[in-house]
C-alpha cells in the first residue's frame, strides 16, 4: 500500500547502488520507498550493452548476504591475478612498449584464495536487484516517477512527485548520482574537477581465454584496463571469450576513436591490446564519457544521507566507484539499524553524523588516491616514468605490501560494516 503510507527512508535513484541500499534497508527490517525517473520494465528489456561492474570480494559478501548472489554469480567472471604495467601504444610511429617492471597481484596470497573481484554485467546486477525489489514486502517501488522537489522537516522529510503525489520518511537516501539534484538542494558543496580525459568502454572478443587476469596497462593518455568477462556458450562449448575495456583517453583525441569505423577501432584497441589473447574483435557497442573527480563536502543534512556517485565520483583506475558506493550503504544500514535499536530517530543529525566519521575520510582517502594515481601515470615524464617503474617493482617484491594493496583491491580495509565483515 502507497497511499498515506509514512515510510522509515525515501531512497531517490533505484540504480545499482539506491536499488541496492532498499533491499538492504529492506532487510534489516526499515520500511522504505524507492523513486526512480526510469521505467523497470523498460530497464529489464535493455539488451546487452558492453557495460559492467567490478564487485570486490567484501561487496560480494553483501551481495550474499542478502541473497542476491546466486541470481548473479553464473554471470560473474572471477577476477584470479591483477597484472600492472606501463608502456606506450603502438602507432605507425613506433611498435609500443611494455615496460620490463611490473606488478602481479596473485589471489592464491589471500587467506581463502578467494578472487579479488568479479566482473559482472550491469544489466545482470540490475535484474537480480530489480527481483529482489519486487519480492520485497518492506519496499515500495514508484517508477516511473519524476521528482519534483523535497521538504526537510523537524519531524520528517518528503519527497514531491511531478503528478502531485508526496512521499513522506524519516530520512532521504540520495542516491541519484554524480550530479545529485538532491545534494544542491541541501545546499551540500562540492570539490569537484574535470579530468582532460575521457572514458572509453567496450566489450572485445578473443581467441584465447583471459585466464582470470585483469590487466591494468598504463599509458600516457591514461590507464587502458582489460577487465575478464564470462564467456558465451552454446551448446555447452565456449564459443566466444570476452573482456570488458576500460580505455581512458585524452579528451581531445577521444572524439576521433569513437567516430573510427568498427575496423579501424579494431585496429587501434589491438594496438594497445597486444596479440597476448589472440585475435581481437568488437563484442558490443562503445561508450564514451567524461572523467571527473567529485567529493561532496558534507554526506549529511538534517534528514538527508548521500551515497554512492551522490557523495563521491571517482577516476575509474581502481575500479572501486561501485564498492565505495557500497560500503556506503552498508555503514548506513548499521548506523541506523543501531539507532532504531536505542529508541533514536533515524533522521537526526546526531544519527547521521555516525555515518559521516564513518565515510567521509575513508571514501576521501580513497578518492583522492585514485586522483593522484592518474596523475602519477598518466603521463611521459622520462624520470617519473623510471620512478613509477622502480616502485612497481619493489611493491611486486615485498609480499606483506602486496596483500595490503590486494586487500585495497577487495574494499577489505578499514572498519567494515557489518555486511561486508568475513564470516568467522
Amino acid at each position: 500500500m502507497k497511499n498515506g503510507t509514512v515510510y522509515d527512508i525515501v531512497i531517490v535513484g533505484g540504480g545499482l547502488a539506491g536499488g541496492l541500499a532498499a533491499v538492504a534497508l529492506a532487510r534489516a527490517g526499515f520500511h522504505c520507498a524507492v523513486v526512480d525517473a526510469a521505467n523497470p520494465v523498460k530497464m529489464r528489456e535493455a539488451a546487452f550493452d558492453g557495460r559492467t561492474t567490478a564487485i570486490s570480494y567484501a561487496s560480494a559478501r553483501v551481495f550474499r548476504r542478502l541473497g542476491l548472489w546466486d541470481a548473479v554469480a553464473h554471470e560473474a567472471e572471477p577476477i584470479r591475478d591483477i597484472l600492472v604495467t606501463d608502456g606506450r601504444a603502438k602507432s605507425r610511429f613506433n611498435d609500443g612498449a611494455v615496460s620490463s617492471f611490473a606488478l602481479h597481484f596473485d589471489s592464491e596470497e589471500l587467506e581463502d584464495a578467494t578472487p579479488l573481484g568479479w566482473i559482472v554485467e550491469n544489466r545482470f546486477l540490475r535484474n537480480a536487484i530489480f527481483d529482489a525489489i519486487e519480492t520485497e514486502k518492506n519496499v515500495d517501488l514508484f517508477a516511473p516517477a519524476k521528482r519534483a522537489g523535497a521538504n526537510f522537516n523537524d519531524g520528517s522529510a518528503e519527497v514531491l512527485l511531478a503528478n502531485g503525489e508526496t512521499i513522506t520518511g524519516s530520512l532521504i537516501v540520495a542516491a541519484d548520482g554524480r550530479l545529485s539534484a538532491l545534494r544542491g538542494e541541501a545546499a551540500i558543496k562540492t570539490n569537484e574537477w574535470r579530468y582532460k580525459q575521457t572514458g572509453i568502454v567496450v566489450t572485445v572478443a578473443h581467441e584465447r581465454s583471459h585466464e582470470g587476469v585483469a590487466q591494468e596497462f598504463f599509458l600516457p593518455s591514461g590507464p587502458f584496463a582489460i577487465l575478464p568477462m564470462t564467456p558465451v556458450h552454446e551448446d555447452g562449448q565456449i564459443t566466444k571469450h570476452r573482456s570488458s575495456l576500460v580505455w581512458t583517453e585524452r579528451e581531445d583525441a577521444a572524439p576521433a576513436y569513437m567516430a573510427l569505423d568498427d575496423e579501424a577501432f579494431r585496429t587501434e584497441i589491438e594496438n594497445r591490446f597486444g596479440s597476448y589473447l589472440g585475435a581481437v574483435s568488437l563484442a558490443g557497442p562503445r561508450w564514451s564519457y567524461p572523467l571527473a573527480f567529485t567529493l561532496a563536502q558534507s554526506f549529511i543534512a538534517p534528514r538527508l544521507a548521500l551515497i554512492g556517485d551522490a557523495a563521491h565520483a571517482i577516476h575509474p583506475i581502481a575500479g572501486q566507484g561501485y564498492n565505495l558506493g557500497v560500503k556506503d550503504i552498508a555503514a548506513l544500514v548499521d548506523v541506523v539499524t543501531e539507532a532504531r535499536g536505542v529508541g533514536l530517530d533515524i533522521g537526526a543529525m546526531t544519527v547521521l553524523q555516525n555515518y559521516q566519521r564513518w565515510r567521509r575520510f575513508d571514501s576521501a582517502t580513497l578518492a583522492l588516491g585514485t586522483d593522484l594515481l592518474n596523475r602519477l601515470f598518466s603521463n611521459d615524464f622520462p624520470p617519473l616514468r623510471f620512478a613509477r617503474d622502480i616502485g612497481m617493482e619493489a611493491v611486486g617484491k615485498i609480499a606483506p605490501l602486496r596483500k595490503v594493496f590486494m586487500r585495497h583491491a577487495g574494499a577489505d580495509l578499514g572498519s567494515l560494516p557489518s555486511l561486508m565483515q568475513r564470516d568467522v
